[in-house]
């Protein structure tokens, strides 16, 4: 077995590696080139610290990285392997560089598939507990009706428009606050973030105001367009004195009728089981459906240690 680190030109190859070992778990890759691409190079990750790539006999069968957003003491772990040799090293490795990231109060997360059952068990082996799961819903377009709601007005983001996507950072910021994982960043960290994704796109970006106050936030990017043709909900957030009124709902459908218009065939979004709102009724509510879960694995660090390795 051998070790290095990976660099944006392996971009390719880890792709296909992670493409193989996606259609083994649920029968077609569930990433684009361009996903991996952005994964190499998204702000924060430290490639020569935070990744490797691991060969057996020249051919490529791992991948792995640490990756802490911003300033919070959450890391995500993620390894993509298709041997047990490169696996267990990768678990090791990723692991004991995302406690070094967050240190001893720090959580460490992980998502994975749940037809993966050697993930499943590396994880559980090292301390991690499947604590929530997220559920990926699709809605197919038709013909979507255009909504509207006494009172409240929609603004449409733009590159342009400081103003406005600043409003829409401090609503997402608010509104997530008590979600899953979520780690406070500051515009500058967020802004950076988005625009470093090849997804990205401001004019997606969906304000809702309720008597000109700024109560809710829809952020699409373009994350399946390639593959299924479909736009994507990356955000969907409300303040909690605006909740209750409706204004998900309109904005999710002000979001279907928009990706209709862009030709997508329809919307996607994830939303995690354990929701601290209701948000999976509200999803299946306006005729989205559920078509794939992804488990999330949590490994407190004041409750344990990761295991060690070099790298």
């Amino acid at each position: 077995m051998e070790t290095a680190r990976p660099s944006p030109t392996d971009a390719k190859d880890i792709y296909q590696l992670i493409a193989v070992r996606d259609t083994a778990l649920v029968g077609k890759p569930d990433c684009t080139p361009d996903d991996v691409d952005d994964m190499l190079t998204e702000p924060g990750v430290d490639l020569d610290s935070d990744a490797w790539l691991v060969r057996e006999g020249g051919r490529l069968t791992g991948f792995g990285r640490a990756y802490r957003r911003g300033s919070g003491q959450h890391a995500d772990v993620e390894v993509q392997a298709l041997t047990d040799t490169a696996t267990q090293w990768l678990w090791d490795a990723v692991t004991a560089r995302a406690g070094e990231l967050v240190g001893a109060c720090g959580d460490l997360h992980a998502g994975i598939f749940p037809q993966d059952a050697v993930s499943r068990a590396a994880a559980e082996t090292r301390g991690f507990a499947h604590t929530t799961s997220f559920h990926r819903m699709r809605i197919d377009h038709v013909a979507p009706e255009p909504a509207f709601l006494p009172g409240v007005t929609v603004r449409r983001g733009s590159p342009d428009d400081d103003e406005l996507l600043r409003t829409a950072h401090r609503v997402r910021e608010e509104g997530m606050a008590d979600h899953y994982a979520h780690t406070a960043e500051t515009f500058e960290e967020w802004a950076d973030r988005v625009e470093a994704s090849s997804a990205y796109d401001w004019s997606q970006i969906l304000v809702a105001y309720v008597h000109d106050r700024p109560a809710a936030v829809l952020i699409g990017t373009d994350h399946f367009a390639s593959d299924e043709n479909c736009g994507y909900v990356m955000t969907l957030a409300v303040l909690p004195a605006f909740r209750g009124r409706g204004l998900g709902k309109l904005l999710l459908r002000r979001a279907f009728e928009a990706d209709a218009k862009r030709g997508r065939v329809g919307t996607i979004l994830h939303v995690d089981s354990n929701n601290t709102t209701p948000a999976l009724d509200l999803y299946l509510s306006v005729g989205m459906r559920p078509i794939l879960e992804i488990q999330m694995w949590r490994l407190s660090l004041s409750e344990g240690s990761p295991s060690q390795s070099e790298g």
